[in-house]
């Protein structure tokens, strides 16, 4: 067994050129931060917290500050966290300005007798709290977003009921760059945590995997976390972060059960450039992988002077 161990990602997707070098620096960072907390026999909660609010704090990342658009140029945030050790959860989601949501989502799982708090309850909450509030608006997502809905304007895209022939012909349509993190302590706990701002041109109100327990995230001490990236609705039809962690139980290593997952969305949607996971196994075993076209994700162990980074895993292709 190695721990403690912490594994980020910043996103599976296209990955434009212009943002790769801030993505890989930010998923360093954030590893480092986790890091730190787990090296001074920090929990595991409180390492994938830091680590996530470190992405969401960063412009290069669709979460918190550089949240994606919906189709009506909107900013609706979400997030959740698991506790493996007790299989305490919280997320908090319809979040408009609430500058670190993961924290909303910790807030929910300590604060109150929910798992799941959305929109104006969960703006009350964080009112309660005194959490920072803050513009998520950058440039960067509103020029993403021109783009976007002028190709569904010009009718060159067929509107988004016809998602997994979007993504084929235009996977950079969907800048789909939730962040999340897992993470083993010295006590052997494990714990994970998702954020997003979803994918531009979602529609007003939709929710995806981050905020949902099994699909965006999920974490148990009998068998390791999981933290999912991509298009949301393909990992709640799957349940996919509990599928993960569900492998991990039986007996296959993160890397093992990351890669039995995007198989399973390969052969049972046929949805192409769509998923992402990352996991840490109850032994300290670590796992990425992918069918995107990249994966912005690094990670840290004992035997490490400093966090790995790279924009792809394996990628496993139908």
């Amino acid at each position: 067994m190695q721990k403690p161990v912490i594994v980020v990602h910043g996103g599976a997707g296209a990955w434009h050129p212009e943002r790769r070098k801030a993505g890989l620096a930010g998923v360093k960072t954030a590893s480092q931060t986790g890091y730190n907390i787990l090296k001074a026999k920090g929990s595991a909660l409180d390492a994938v917290e830091a680590a996530v609010r470190t992405m969401e704090d960063d412009p290069a990342f669709n979460a918190g500050l550089g949240s994606a658009y919906t189709i009506d140029k909107r900013i609706e945030m979400e997030a959740s966290v698991m506790d493996g050790k007790t299989l305490r959860a919280g997320a908090s989601s319809l979040l408009t300005d609430i500058k670190n949501p993961v924290s909303l989502a910790r807030i929910t799982m300590e604060n109150t007798d929910h798992i799941f708090i959305a929109g104006e309850g969960a703006e009350k909450l964080a009112q309660l709290f005194h959490l920072e509030r803050r513009n998520p608006e950058t440039k960067l997502r509103l020029d993403y977003w021109k783009e976007a809905y002028q190709k569904l304007r010009s009718g060159k895209d067929q509107t988004l009921p016809k998602l997994g022939q979007l993504l084929q012909t235009h996977p950079d349509l969907f800048e789909t760059d939730t962040v999340g993190a897992v993470a083993l302590d010295k006590n052997g706990d494990t714990a994970a945590a998702t954020s997003t701002g979803g994918f531009t041109l979602k529609f007003p109100g939709r929710i995806g995997d981050s905020p949902l327990i099994g699909a965006g995230n999920y974490a148990d001490n009998q068998a390791g976390a999981c933290s999912a990236t991509g298009i949301g609705e393909v990992a709640m039809r799957l349940v996919l972060a509990k599928h993960v962690c569900d492998k991990m139980r039986t007996g296959q290593t993160a890397q093992e059960a990351v890669e039995n997952g995007i198989t399973l969305v390969n052969k049972r949607l046929r949805i192409k450039n769509s998923m992402g996971l990352i996991a840490v196994d109850a032994r300290g075993g670590i796992g990425a992988a992918h069918n995107t076209h990249n994966m912005c994700w690094a990670y840290m162990t004992p035997k490490m002077a400093k966090p790995k980074a790279s924009m792809k895993a394996h990628r496993c292709s139908t």
